[in-house]
């Protein structure tokens, strides 16, 4: 498991996951990508801990995403299975699990000051922290071929993942409006949702 983890984790955050992984008796199934989520937990049939990460992330939304997901396992366990998924159970568990590694031995510089704000209220998904979101991308191994929302012109035409177009519009408080092209109806748009633009 260790060695696995060298391949997918910040070199110092591998020994203490592998601890949280022992500790939590979880079954950690790195999976291919998937569009709609980076990972999930469930409890299994026979009472074990199931954890899926996407294996096409980069080492950074890796190592989140797979505390995100030991931070649900530790707070339905520390508080029962009522408790909301992302609420203040879960931010509190994932706080204190996250709080260690805040360090420049694990993350990059650029990445350091973002991370912090994030966890002083962190969000059902990192995805949905806009500037944290973008900053992590830079990591990627891949070349960016698509776009994000905030970067296209108003009144461009872009493709989502599902195939479907949408023109985009103005900006609300956070988030924009886009046309969906086939039905008329309105969607809003976070500015780091990544796209397809096509004219």
């Amino acid at each position: 498991m260790n060695k696995t983890l060298q391949k997918y984790l910040p070199e110092r955050a591998v020994g203490p996951c592998f601890e949280l992984i022992k500790t939590y008796g979880v079954h950690l199934k790195i999976v291919n990508h998937r569009v709609t989520r980076h990972g999930d937990y469930r409890k299994m049939p026979n009472g074990g801990h199931q954890i899926t990460v996407n294996a096409s992330l980069n080492k950074y939304r890796f190592f989140i995403t797979l505390v995100h997901e030991i931070a649900h396992l530790v707070a339905f366990e520390r508080y029962g299975r009522r408790i909301k998924p992302h609420g203040a159970e879960w931010k509190h568990t994932f706080q204190q699990l996250m709080l260690p590694f805040i360090r420049p031995e694990i993350f990059p510089a650029q990445l350091l000051p973002l991370i912090a704000r994030h966890f002083k209220n962190p969000k059902a998904s990192s995805s949905t922290d806009a500037q944290l979101s973008v900053a992590l991308k830079e990591f990627d191994p891949i070349e960016r071929t698509k776009s994000y929302v905030f970067e296209l012109p108003t009144g461009s035409t872009f493709r989502l993942y599902n195939g479907k177009l949408f023109k985009k519009g103005k900006k609300r408080v956070k988030r924009y409006e886009c046309i969906e092209l086939a039905t008329g109806k309105l969607y809003l748009f976070q500015p780091n949702a990544e796209v397809e633009l096509i004219s």
